[in-house]
């Protein structure tokens, strides 16, 4: 296991690796707002390049209350990238409880025309439990 990137997930030669950081200075538990930053690389193992059109995530909260988010590419771009190159991007998710998921995917297509989904690992995002 990756101990820099412990989610994983492969779909045709996609690898999408995810890290998860608690951001103590953007919460705020009081208001009931607790914040992290993700850092997303993706892989390509496979032979063409591709590029990334869309995501969608399903996010819960503790309480299990649900959110949907669908967009265009990630952070305002949509990559293309090379067989046997890296893309790598960090983004945040706020919370109104100290701990939740997401889970996703990204629309893809290949330099050959074809377009896929490429599976985002489920991912949890905890804050750490202070002693008073």
């Amino acid at each position: 296991m990756n101990r820099l990137f412990p989610y994983v997930a492969e779909t045709r030669g996609i690898i999408v690796r995810v890290s998860v950081s608690f951001m103590a200075e953007q919460s705020d538990p009081a208001r009931a707002r607790w914040f992290w930053h993700y850092h997303i690389r993706l892989e390509n193992h496979g032979e063409m390049a591709v590029q990334l059109l869309t995501r969608q995530w399903l996010i819960r909260d503790a309480r299990g209350a649900e959110s949907h988010v669908e967009g265009e590419g990630v952070i305002g771009e949509q990559p293309v990238i090379r067989a046997g190159q890296p893309y790598d991007y960090v983004s945040g998710c706020p919370l109104s409880t100290p701990s939740g998921s997401m889970v996703g995917s990204y629309g893809m297509i290949g330099e050959d025309g074809s377009r896929f989904d490429v599976a985002i690992p489920q991912f949890s995002l905890a804050a750490p439990v202070v002693a008073r």
